[in-house]
């Protein structure tokens, strides 16, 4: 009788050994789950930019903005018709929308720079009244608000905010047409651009 030799007895399978899969069968498993999982995360990023990209402005939906009033925090009326004929920056925000408080400073220098030069900014709250009135406080700005509270919402889907999200701007030039929309907070470089389109 022999005794195995010390190579063989290294190359000697254990039980555990045996429930592993062979490395080839586990790379392509590996490969596998990484394009599934890509797959994934690039159709979410495919619907999340659907989501989040403005749709079609509704029939009518251009008139109706032009026709709307809405109450101010300090009180009196807020006509949007009184503004028409000019180009006008259009901005759905909330006390409690984070980005949208982000962007008002941005939106007030804005509007401070270019209100010589025939632009308007007007900020649609989509919010309580009093909650309005108490931010104001903290942070005033130069533009007009309006408390549009759930009938903002709905302007805003029938401008293609299909989502309700918030912050939502509509840029809408001189003859009262829609020019531009976005989804999400403005940057310097979207005012910059925006300055192009008076038309």
């Amino acid at each position: 009788m022999t005794t195995p030799s010390p190579e063989l007895s290294k190359t000697t399978t254990s039980p555990d050994s045996l429930l592993q899969p062979p490395q080839p069968v586990a790379a392509r498993r590996r490969m596998l789950y990484a394009a599934v999982a890509g797959l994934a995360a690039a159709g979410g990023a495919g619907l999340a930019w659907w989501k989040f990209q403005p749709h079609a402005v509704e029939p009518g939906a251009e008139g109706a903005l032009w026709s709307m009033e809405f109450e101010k925090p300090e009180g009196g009326m807020l006509s949007l018709r009184a503004l028409s004929g000019k180009p006008l920056v259009v901005n759905f925000w909330a006390t409690w929308c984070p980005p949208c408080v982000e962007e008002l400073p941005l939106l007030n220098a804005f509007y401070r720079q270019h209100a010589a030069n025939g632009w308007q900014v007007v900020g649609l709250a989509i919010d309580q009244p009093s909650a309005v009135r108490k931010f104001l406080q903290r942070m005033p700005l130069d533009f007009p608000i309006g408390l549009a509270g759930l009938g903002g919402t709905e302007l805003g889907r029938s401008l293609g905010n299909l989502t309700g999200g918030l912050p939502f701007t509509v840029v809408l030039g001189g003859e009262g047409r829609v020019l531009h929309r976005k989804m999400g907070q403005v940057t310097a470089e979207d005012l910059q651009l925006w300055t192009a389109l008076k038309s």
